[in-house]
């Protein structure tokens, strides 16, 4: 396999890399403790984004989209995380919420939902999981009763992030009981701004409440905004999984080449680096870092090839949320109590917000159990 990139590729990054030296705002503290300033900075962000045409790279140009291919979306991902620049606001529309409305919606959906996903004039949110149907989708209960040409939505998800400022939600329904729980569900695309939808926030160990509860009271939701059939949803949720899995694993290989590095300076800066252990530790961090890089490849050759990803992703999203566990641990153990005053020197919060990542996107135990039974073809564990 040729890692190297192509000479038109060369060409697409220096001006990438260029461009967001010219227009990638600094970190404002200030800023960022604010919830409001920080969704409105990252609003007007990715809007500059989407007009230099860095967002939406793979999409279609009818829709918005640059209409480049899977190389140029991993390099403007590359790009963006070597020179630090914040991340688009609506992260879980363009990872998620766009491809799957791509997949499976009609050309109306499309024209309606596509352009201003690019251009974060409306923000999405996730709405899967629920207090007892969290790893387990096909438990979820959220009820869609269909009264014709409509549907009435009452239930409750959680751990949904963003549905604080988010205009459109992607919600799994149960519309009937079927045998199999699989069965039965349909995937709607639910306005936020509909009468009887309360969101209520959640505080996470970091002070931070970047996702919600949602609760669903006699909520109207019209059938024209079902996505794909109706009672066919898991098939729906399946393919935003893996767009979940599968984009942001290949995104997360770099970031924990990244972290690998910045743990790497820490030691030094702290004066462990000649500490024979910290220094087995971090040559470890890298090579496990480097191995992850080399797994994205895979991916992104299973995406060239199908347009989705596989469920080879998931191996990119477990091994980095395992690994970035312990590099934060490392970078605040290293510190010894010093390394608990203040934020640390930054590594506090990374190591508070890392415990959340075995979890997130899919939890450890679930992802391995996908990997044992779709990638290794393992006999099914239930």
């Amino acid at each position: 396999m040729d890692f190297d990139l192509s000479e038109s590729e060369k060409a697409f990054r220096d001006e990438v890399r260029s461009w967001l030296k010219a227009n990638a705002p600094r970190k404002d503290p200030a800023a960022e403790s604010d919830t409001k300033a920080l969704v409105a900075s990252r609003r007007a962000w990715q809007k500059k984004l989407y007009e230099a045409g860095y967002v939406g790279i793979t999409w279609p140009k009818e829709y918005g989209g640059r209409g480049a291919g899977f190389m140029e979306q991993l390099i403007v991902n590359d790009e963006m995380i070597q020179a630090q620049a914040p991340d688009p606001i609506n992260v879980i529309g363009l990872g998620m919420g766009g491809p799957v409305v791509i997949s499976h919606g009609t050309d109306e959906q499309k024209k309606r939902y596509l352009a201003p996903l690019l251009s974060a004039e409306e923000i999405w949110c996730q709405g899967f999981s629920e207090p007892n149907a969290g790893s387990d989708l096909s438990g979820l209960q959220t009820r869609a009763e269909d009264k014709g040409d409509h549907y009435v939505v009452n239930g409750q998800k959680v751990w949904t992030t963003l549905a604080h400022v988010a205009k459109w939600c992607m919600l799994v329904t149960r519309e009937r009981k079927e045998a199999n729980p699989r069965d039965g569900l349909t995937y709607l695309l639910v306005d936020m701004e509909s009468p009887g939808i309360e969101v209520r926030p959640l505080v996470q160990i970091t002070g931070d409440a970047e996702f919600n509860e949602i609760f669903f009271k006699d909520v109207k939701v019209p059938k024209s905004q079902i996505l794909g059939e109706a009672g066919q949803g898991w098939t729906v949720a399946m393919t935003t999984l893996l767009h979940e899995r599968g984009t942001l694993g290949m995104a997360l290989a770099t970031r924990a080449q990244i972290t690998a590095a910045e743990l790497t300076d820490h030691a030094r800066k702290l004066g462990r680096g000649a500490d024979p252990l910290v220094r087995q530790k971090i040559a470890q961090f890298n090579i496990e870092a480097r191995a992850l890089q080399l797994n994205g490849y895979r991916a992104v050759t299973a995406v060239k090839r199908s347009g989705i990803p596989g469920p080879e992703g998931s191996i990119l999203k477990l091994m980095w949320s395992e690994l970035n566990q312990r590099m934060t641990e490392t970078a605040v153990d290293i510190a010894g109590p010093a390394g608990q005053v203040g934020d640390g020197d930054g590594w506090v919060y990374q190591f508070l917000r890392s415990r959340a990542n075995t979890i997130e996107a899919g939890s450890s135990e679930v992802l391995r159990n996908i990997l044992a039974e779709r990638v290794l073809g393992l006999p099914r564990s239930r």
